[in-house]
């Protein structure tokens, strides 16, 4: 159940998945993060409650109407979406009316989620590398959607049923719970507690709270740890009562799961051989290259540039006038 609940939390609010990260890239340097987070937090647990209110209304109604409980008509995934939920629709007034909205709220859900996901994978290759393919963005744009419209082919033929299950059992979740255990220790234990803090004051002009702190710390990472491993060690349901997978499909959703699991780990090794010098300076540079790189902003005409002097250590501003930015700030 907490496996589930996480995963649930994951997928509504999206850490991990890198679309919160590609949407905050387009906010002001000042931008309040915090209100964001918290409103965006808030709204997201009113609709799960909302939407936990609903489904079990439905299904309360399919078990009277069916004359059996609640777990009985009970479904989870595609199986909910696609047949419990038409039938319980099917047995009100109004059906025709009603499986129209329905639907059109499906289409409109699953393009919002997409065009969400796509973007986040837009923006960071797109960054990554502004020469190649920022320059043809509209042309890599239109390669990326065909290769994922031909990825996404075999779902619709008569067996894309049961691999949409496969894909569902052993696609996002475990990843998922690994992704945002490694961001977590990556920005407390590695990036720095105190300097995130600072880079938040610096940001929003308030410092946050020991309990913050704590949580980015040790309660969040211990917390994802302990979930992870329980979703690793607990064995997937698969089979139904009507198909049961063969032998290689349990093999292939394990190297689904593996494929984004090993992607962090070989990057880091990539960049630690790709790096001149002996292993502990290569190791040091890969942590600390991201925090010793100048930062500039600009403020009424005041371009401000961040150096940093050392990994945490105080920063050495130094100041360079922007005659048209000031000329605008003050007339």
């Amino acid at each position: 159940v907490w496996i589930d609940a996480a995963s649930q939390i994951f997928f509504s609010l999206g850490p991990g998945f890198g679309t919160l990260l590609a949407l905050a890239s387009y906010n002001k340097f000042h931008n309040n993060c915090f209100r964001d987070a918290v409103i965006t937090s808030g709204i997201n647990f009113l609709t799960s409650l909302l939407s936990g209110f609903v489904i079990f209304c439905v299904l309360g109604y399919m078990a009277q109407v069916q004359g059996t409980t609640v777990d009985k008509v009970g479904s989870e995934g595609p199986g909910l979406v696609f047949v419990v939920y038409p039938e319980a629709i099917a047995t009100m007034s109004g059906s025709s009316f009603w499986s129209i909205i329905f639907f059109f709220l499906l289409i409109t859900l699953g393009l919002d989620s997409t065009f969400g996901g796509l973007e986040a994978m837009i923006t960071g290759l797109c960054d990554e590398y502004p020469r190649f393919l920022g320059k043809n963005r509209e042309v890599f744009v239109a390669v990326l959607l065909m290769v994922i419209f031909l990825g996404a082919l075999p779902t619709t033929t008569y067996g894309g049923t049961y691999l949409v299950e496969l894909l569902n059992a052993y696609g996002p979740s475990i990843a998922i719970l690994f992704v945002v255990f490694v961001e977590a220790i990556g920005v407390s234990w590695f990036y720095g507690t105190e300097r995130f803090a600072d880079d938040i004051e610096e940001m929003l002009g308030f410092r946050p709270g020991i309990f913050w702190r704590i949580c980015w710390t040790y309660v969040s990472p211990i917390f994802i740890l302990i979930i992870f491993c329980f979703s690793i060690f607990e064995p997937v349901e698969l089979d139904t009562a009507t198909y049961k997978y063969p032998y290689w499909a349990l093999h292939v959703g394990w190297t689904l799961t593996a494929i984004p699991l090993a992607c962090i780990p070989t990057y880091m090794i990539y960049k630690i051989l790709s790096e001149k010098g002996s292993l502990r300076k290569d190791v040091w540079k890969v942590n600390c290259q991201e925090a010793t790189q100048p930062y500039y902003f600009s403020f009424l005409g005041l371009w401000l540039i961040d150096l940093p002097s050392g990994p945490r250590k105080d920063m050495s501003l130094k100041f360079s006038i922007n005659i048209n930015s000031l000329h605008d700030a003050i007339f």
